[in-house]
């Protein structure tokens, strides 16, 4: 029988969103919505339930400023953002409630609305039990990927550089894995110090689930089919450099920093 990353020792993360609320609105469910997390790193895919497209897609950190308190309050900056919020941070305070689900509560931007009015809202998530992946049961790999920038970045001069922005995450039985253009402008300001402006073109996405093989679940954006996936697998995955974070690796001749790994035995 499956079961949650907690109940198999696991500190990775894997939930559904049940519900979104604006306050004052009624809360409502739109989206398929799934999210992995692995060490201080997260992938969230939500798709729009009608139109099949994306609703949001992203890609970042995910830091605990308080652990084992109530509220948690957790800090997410994003890396890769399909509403082109690259390097925004922001804030979500999360509850658990009596039916085992969690309350986040915060403000961001509210984009269905004209001029994206930073606004109130409730999430409510529940933790999903971990897919059985290729290992077998009761045990699997997790980890994350992010394409390796280094080679483009800019330093401390002007201009700008395109990039393409790849993160990629499989927590056993599941896998998420995004790809965006982005455009990195690098400018000093009057005091001198540099900066760099990231802006990002549409996201493709693809989520695939472990069933004796590896299946499509959804493949969506301009480059849905370029977007890296397991169906053929990868040399060396889990092995070696992949088990530490902060090492590189090469998938397709492209190299990836590790973010983050686990393997639960």
């Amino acid at each position: 029988m499956s079961a949650t990353g907690a109940q198999l020792g696991s500190s990775c993360g894997f939930s559904t969103r049940i519900s979104l609320r604006w306050v004052p609105e009624v809360p409502e469910e739109i989206t398929d919505t799934i999210v992995l997390s692995v060490g201080e790193w997260f992938l969230d895919l939500r798709m729009d339930k009608k139109s099949g497209s994306i609703d949001w897609a992203m890609a970042g950190t995910r830091i605990e400023e308080n652990p084992k308190e109530i509220p948690l309050k957790v800090v997410f900056t994003r890396e890769l953002d399909s509403l082109n919020e690259i390097g925004i941070k922001d804030i979500g305070n999360f509850s658990p409630r009596p039916d085992g689900t969690d309350l986040e509560s915060g403000e961001m931007p509210r984009t269905d609305v004209p001029g994206a009015p930073m606004t109130a809202f409730e999430e409510v998530w529940r933790e999903l039990p971990f897919r059985e992946g290729p290992e077998g049961a009761k045990k699997g790999i997790s980890w994350i990927l992010e394409s390796d920038d280094a080679p483009l970045a800019l330093g401390e001069q002007e201009g700008q550089v395109t990039v393409t922005k790849i993160f990629m995450g499989r927590l056993w039985g599941t896998y998420l894995a995004f790809q965006q253009t982005q455009t990195h402008s690098s400018q000093k300001d009057e005091s001198g110090v540099w900066s760099v402006k990231r802006s990002g073109s549409e996201v493709s996405a693809r989520r695939e689930e472990w069933s004796s093989r590896w299946e499509e679940k959804y493949v969506v954006g301009p480059d849905g089919a370029d977007v890296p996936s397991m169906k053929n697998g990868y040399s060396g995955e889990g092995m070696g450099k992949w088990r530490i974070p902060g090492e590189k690796v090469v998938i397709q001749g492209k190299s990836f920093i590790v973010r983050a790994f686990e393997e639960i035995q």
